[in-house]
């Protein structure tokens, strides 16, 4: 079996089989941007085969207009907005609006949709003695999916998917709750008393205060180190269908309720390869130790025998510069200037120096492993005081709209189904019991 190069007519694409010279004719259809995508839902109908497509890699499991991804070019868009722009001129309501409604916010939408947010960050009491029957090291994820998941044992009016009104309310208190349960599961872990939301406070103020004030004196919230948190929950919103993205569109495809599909995507955002990176990057500046080691990590780098890798160069999906990673450089470069501590800080000095060196460096310049995203957030976050086990957790937080966002646009989908992927079976076959078996 093999596919025809050719193209039948502009919309459809040939597929021949060699050996019997049976063809089929398959739709080709354009998206407003990026790869045309060649419609194969009537494949197993129409040739009794399937694809073998592991990772989906080359797979459009949806149609979406949320996010869109030009890893060749640097370009990351939510609703046709730049991220850059969205960065340096919104803040993280807005990007939440515009994810979830389609549209940035005028000025009384924006005031209604804070409001919105800001009062439903309160959890239900009777969950804060849910917390306690998790161990104290509990790593916060766990905390998270766990509390997460129980939200839908709370909020009984807010599970029916076919009400739209539901499904807005329940899509609030998700992005309302979410930093209020990770700020918890933070304080649960370091045995301090739980910090309640502020209703005077912005998102990422609250979430700041919420993680680090303590009931004996009063928190000074940074405006520089409120912003550089605002600009990580931006960063982070949504990425396209990726691997938690997806997993909260599979479990909605059944039916399942919204808490119960972000839930599932928390527990595969924790998997190391795709939430963990930026702690993968903290790990390697411990590895390395000192500025006086860099070149010869570099030189490891280098070595295609060697499995060193450097954390937090280059990306999976971006084959030129992380158009996320500008952003947060600069709000990397005002944290550290704002606390001082660049030069008080080894291991934060020791990554500013592995910058400098590998942005100046042939190899990874001609090879475009730049800095990205991951490595400058892991920087940020270490320098404003969380330790490396909240850094997954920060990400569920951001994300979440992004989770809430995909979720609302399957379940309005009139075309969704259950997802059913498909196998290549290569296992036994026709095995008969053995005779011990058939006696009794």
């Amino acid at each position: 079996m093999t596919k025809a190069n050719s193209e039948n007519g502009e919309n459809t694409v040939t597929l021949t089989d060699n050996g019997t010279g049976e063809q089929w004719e398959f739709p080709v259809i354009d998206g407003t941007v990026g790869p045309r995508v060649i419609d194969i839902r009537k494949l197993y109908g129409e040739t009794g085969m399937f694809t073998y497509d592991p990772g989906f890699t080359s797979t459009a499991s949806c149609d979406s207009a949320i996010t869109y991804i030009d890893g060749d070019n640097g370009i990351l868009m939510h609703r046709g907005y730049r991220i850059e722009d969205l960065a340096e001129h919104c803040d993280f309501m807005d990007v939440c609006h515009l994810l979830l409604n389609g549209d940035l916010p005028d000025v009384p939408q924006k005031k209604q949709f804070e409001h919105d947010i800001t009062y439903h960050t309160m959890l239900h009491e009777q969950m804060i003695y849910f917390f306690r029957g998790f161990r104290r090291d509990s790593h916060p994820m766990a905390v998270m999916v766990g509390v997460v998941g129980a939200l839908s044992a709370f909020y009984h009016d807010s599970t029916d998917i076919t009400d739209p009104h539901q499904r807005m309310v329940a899509s609030h208190r998700m992005l309302a709750k979410m930093p209020t349960i990770a700020a918890m599961a933070y304080k649960y872990s370091v045995g301090q008393p739980f910090v309640y939301p502020r209703n005077d406070l912005n998102y990422a103020e609250n979430f700041l205060n919420m993680t680090f004030s303590v009931p004996a004196e009063e928190y000074k919230i940074s405006p520089t180190l409120a912003r550089a948190m605002d600009r990580i929950f931006i960063l982070h919103a949504d990425h396209e269908q990726n691997a938690s993205t997806s997993t909260v569109r599979i479990a909605g495809s059944s039916g399942a309720n919204p808490f119960a599909c972000v839930a599932s995507g928390i527990a595969s955002l924790w998997g190391p390869a795709h939430g963990g990176a930026n702690e993968a990057v903290l790990r390697m500046l411990q590895e390395i130790g000192s500025k006086d080691r860099i070149p010869e990590f570099i030189e490891r780098a280098k070595d295609k025998n060697d499995p060193f890798r450097l954390m937090g160069f280059g990306h999976r999906v971006y084959k030129n510069y992380d158009p996320r990673a500008k952003v947060m450089q600069k709000s990397c470069h005002e944290v550290l200037d704002e606390l001082g501590i660049r030069k008080d800080e080894p291991l934060l000095d020791l990554a500013m120096e592995l910058e400098r060196i590998a942005l100046e460096d042939d190899f990874f310049v001609d090879k475009k492993l730049f800095p990205n995203v991951d490595f400058y957030s892991g920087i940020i976050l270490k320098a404003m005081g969380f330790p490396t086990s909240m850094f997954t957790a920060l990400f569920a937080v951001a994300r979440t709209v992004g989770w809430i966002a995909q979720w609302n646009e399957m379940v309005e989908d009139p075309n969704h189904r259950i997802s059913r992927p498909r196998q290549l079976y290569q296992g036994n076959t026709g095995r008969e019991l053995p005779e011990s078996y058939k006696t009794n």
